[in-house]
Parts: C-alpha cells; sequence; structure tokens
C-alpha cells in the first residue's frame, strides 16, 4: 500500500466537479533514500528543501517538526488518478488521515503549481547590454 496526498483543490471535490482525485505518492526519506542512494549525499535533501529539484516536495514531519529527518518527500512527477466514490470508500476504512493547513497547505500548492508551470520557450527576448 502506496502513502498518498491529494493534490486536486478541495473546492472541486466538496462541489463534486472532477469524478477523479490526482494524488502524488510520498515517501519517508529513509525509503526515498533506499531507492535513490545519490540522496544520501550531504546537501542534496538541502536543495530539494530550497525548491531546486523539480518535481520533488519536503514536507515536515508531523510528529517532529523540528527535526528534518523526519519530513516527507512528495514526489509530484508522479501522479495518480482514482475515482472519488472508491477513495469516499477507502476513508472510512483508514481512519484518522493527516491534512495540512493554512500556511502549510498554501506553500504546498504553490510547489505542485510552480512544477508545471514551468515553460520552456524555443526562443526569448535577447539580454539587454
Amino acid at each position: 500500500m502506496q502513502d498518498l496526498i491529494v493534490v486536486t483543490q478541495s473546492c472541486d471535490l466538496e462541489n463534486r466537479k472532477s469524478p477523479l482525485v490526482a494524488l502524488c505518492p510520498v515517501f519517508t526519506l529513509d525509503v526515498w533514500e533506499t531507492a535513490s542512494p545519490a540522496f544520501r549525499q550531504k546537501g542534496r535533501w538541502e536543495q530539494v528543501r530550497q525548491g531546486r529539484i523539480e518535481g520533488l516536495h519536503l514536507l515536515a514531519g508531523f510528529n517532529t517538526p523540528d527535526d528534518n529527518r523526519q519530513a516527507i518527500v512528495v514526489d509530484f512527477r508522479q501522479i495518480y488518478s482514482l475515482p472519488i466514490g472508491y477513495l469516499e470508500g477507502r476513508t472510512r476504512t483508514l481512519g484518522e488521515r493527516r491534512r495540512l493547513r493554512s500556511p502549510y497547505l498554501e506553500h504546498f500548492s504553490q510547489g505542485f503549481a510552480r512544477f508545471f508551470m514551468r515553460v520552456g520557450l524555443p526562443s526569448s527576448v535577447p539580454s539587454f547590454k
């Protein structure tokens, strides 16, 4: 079973504007480092924290937010879609679920949007000299 975070806007869920819910996987740093040993290098997680590794986002650990080794990494490069009815059924059996609150929710949403709003131009206005 994979831990996931909902990335569909809550207003769209509440107003039933989408039959599918978009979710991204979340991992502990230890699990991520096992799959991607390059992230064990000094300074790598600091790059992620600063938003310099595209597609990855760090959330502070829920129980110990001051311990950066308890942070959770969200992979925006993997997006799953599940029917809203299926997820509603699952939520009844899962029990307590974590939720982001303001301003962390907005910061997370901004990170997700930043990943998708990147635009590569074939050419641009030349530098002023």
